[in-house]
């Protein structure tokens, strides 16, 4: 395959602009960026004529659950990148609550094997918090006075609140040790355990889907994330909360964040409420729960003021099987990774926010938060992670179109616009559509081909 390529005649989106012009790239990196265009292709060259397509910085998805090891019946690493590489997503960081749980570096170190076999995208891992697993996290991010990053293990990972599998810690000195004694950011699950064990005799005996959202209420989430706050500060460690649902939360950080503490918050929750869950059932049912109008017009309002820093996707699949035993039997969690773009960009084609919005959040945003090295932008000497996007069509999604190993989205029969045409990984095109062609569009690298783990500063 050639290392060398050239794009013209795209709408660059740099440094919060839209420009017309041509990139370059040589072997991994982006070598050259001419607004206005002009480039030559040189002899060997792969020509990407680009006429009427966006030209952004690949996708970061921060938040995904791949599956792996334990349950590849709903997702594996490959599988799970094939999905991010076919919505733009060129690099993603997978959670630990796999079976058995990834809480040494031993297990890091397992899936980073894996993913150099099997993914086709970038990568990086969270090792997970247990209540008496501190020598393991300080092996694999260092302790406050000597951190020390491992390449492709990303942070910490700590559940609050139960969710899907057996990782939690929610006692105060637990929790205490965790902050006090490690290097590295902390992403936490922010629900309350003691409001959910306190409140669930009142919900266990509904059936409705609506008793979810009620049971894990906003109160619960707010407790959390306030908690987890206070310890950042507390200890001056870097705090990221995870998949942000509720607007008490998202007004509370707005004042409270300060500096050592950043904020996501998912498509699925800027896109539906409690009426979609209740129409379309437990395809949406998730933890922390899509909640009401009020916290998703909430949630926009601090996403364009900045309080939220980025966009994940909390990518959990599981299977239609589980997901049709109905409530409250089916598993909490969705896919999402392959249509997060799609998603956020046709927002930006109604008007609810800008394409070089979009970029700032899911590209720009996540590195950021993590301190990931030549990533999120589209600037000389930054890898070439790209994608071409076509924003003029609009299609309809069904599961037949999806790539993620459940063979669903909560998104089915939604109608979407930018899709991507080209997602390249280091210069090389992993996945390509034809505007006209299968919504699905067609996998081109081989697996373990590109990609490469994560490097965190």
């Amino acid at each position: 395959m050639s290392n060398r390529m050239l794009i013209q005649n795209s709408s660059m989106v740099i440094g919060g602009r839209v420009v017309d012009g041509d990139l370059r790239v040589v072997g991994n990196t982006i070598s050259t960026i001419a607004e206005g265009g002009g480039l030559s292709a040189d002899s060997g060259e792969v020509i990407i004529d680009a006429e009427g397509l966006f030209l952004l910085p690949g996708a970061i998805d921060p938040q995904v659950h791949f599956r792996e090891p334990g349950q590849p019946e709903k997702e594996d690493i490959g599988s799970g990148s094939r999905a991010a590489a076919a919505g733009g997503v060129t690099s993603f960081l997978d959670m630990p609550n796999n079976f058995p749980a990834a809480t040494t570096l031993k297990a890091m170190q397992s899936k980073i094997d894996s993913a150099a076999r099997n993914a086709v995208t970038h990568h990086g891992f969270f090792i997970g918090a247990t209540p008496n697993n501190v020598s393991d996290l300080q092996d694999a991010v260092g302790t406050p006075d000597n951190p020390s990053p491992t390449d492709g293990v990303c942070g910490i990972k700590v559940f609050m609140g139960s969710s899907t599998g057996d990782l939690l810690v929610h006692q105060q000195k637990h929790l205490e040790n965790i902050f006090a004694n490690t290097g590295g950011i902390i992403a936490t699950h922010a629900e309350d355990e003691d409001r959910l064990n306190e409140r669930w005799p009142e919900f266990q005996h509904r059936t409705d889907i609506a008793a979810h959202a009620e049971w894990r209420d906003d109160t619960c989430a707010l407790m959390a994330t306030q908690r987890a706050s206070a310890l950042a500060k507390d200890h001056d460690h870097r705090l990221h909360v995870l998949h942000l649902t509720s607007g008490i939360e998202a007004d509370w950080l707005a004042s409270n964040k300060g500096d050592l503490i950043t904020t996501e918050a998912c498509p699925q929750h800027l896109t539906f409420d409690d009426t979609d869950v209740e129409r379309i059932g437990t395809r949406m049912k998730m933890n922390p729960p899509i909640r009401y109008s009020h916290d998703r017009d909430t949630l926009w309002k601090r996403l364009k003021d900045g309080t939220i820093d980025c966009i994940a996707t909390d990518h959990a699949p599981h299977t239609l099987e589980n997901k049709n035993l109905g409530f409250p039997k089916a598993h909490s969690g969705m896919p999402g990774v392959e249509t997060s773009l799609p998603c956020m960009l046709t927002h930006a084609s109604e008007g609810m926010c800008s394409v070089t919005d979009v970029a700032r959040w899911m590209c720009e945003g996540p590195a950021n938060v993590y301190g990931m090295e030549g990533k999120g932008r589209l600037a000389e000497g930054y890898d070439a992670d790209l994608i071409l996007v076509d924003m003029e069509t609009r299609r309809v999604i069904e599961d037949s179109d999806t790539w993620t190993r459940v063979g669903w989205s909560p998104y089915a029969g939604c109608e979407l616009t930018g899709w991507p045409i080209y997602t390249i990984v280091d210069g090389q095109v992993v996945h390509q559509r034809q505007r006209d062609g299968p919504l699905r569009g067609t996998a081109v690298a081989s697996a373990g081909s590109t990609g490469r783990p994560l490097r965190f500063r």
